[in-house]
């Protein structure tokens, strides 16, 4: 059962630290973050939490962003360190140990990855990615398709998404990270042998 007042002083942190946009994503991503892990057998508390604060540090100077990711002792490559949009996720993670003293290294990796995903990505981390993903604040081209892969299967989801940000980011001419790339070959060879 979620901690009433802990979830208060993360909003009010949250609250105080991003825009009011930002702000109702972040609740919106902890929405469908919540709905995921009921739908697939995740730990509801710890998925909501993840996805309230997944993106506790995207309006920090980037270069407070990049301070932050350069503590991190998760893998971080020259990629994303060349990549300022993907900052916020790495400092994220850090920002809540320090911020909030939580030491759950699941919540911690989902906060981590969930702009660029990963190789052998845990349940929680898929969902807060696609939770950040799918929520209701969302209204990109396919998000509807996107919300419907989502009640079908978790994997395929993944996949779809994967494929989704690979061929908008090289869309966009830049760099996609080695662990993105591995994250959909994980997921292209699941959803190929599920089939």
């Amino acid at each position: 059962m979620l901690d009433k007042k802990l979830i208060g002083k993360y909003k009010v942190y949250l609250k105080e630290n991003l825009s009011k946009k930002r702000y109702n994503h972040s609740v919106n991503v902890a929405g469908a973050a919540l709905i995921l892990a009921r739908r697939y057998g995740c730990d509801e508390d710890r998925a909501y939490i993840a996805g309230l604060l997944h993106d506790c540090a995207k309006e920090f100077e980037i270069s407070r962003q990049l301070e932050l990711a350069l503590q991190s002792d998760l893998d971080v490559c020259e990629i994303e360190k060349k990549a300022p949009p993907l900052y916020h996720a790495i400092a994220g993670s850090e920002l809540v140990k320090t911020q909030f003293g939580i030491t759950d290294k699941g919540i911690i990796h989902a906060i981590r990855y969930h702009t660029v995903a990963c190789k052998d990505m845990p349940k929680l981390s898929q969902i807060v990615y696609l939770a950040d993903l799918i929520s209701e604040d969302r209204d990109y081209k396919d998000v509807k398709k996107m919300r419907k892969f989502a009640e079908q299967s978790l994997e395929k989801a993944m996949f779809e998404a994967l494929r989704f940000s690979i061929l908008d980011s090289a869309a966009k001419g830049n760099t996609i990270p080695v662990c993105t790339l591995e994250a959909y070959n994980d997921f292209a060879l699941m959803t190929k042998n599920n089939t």
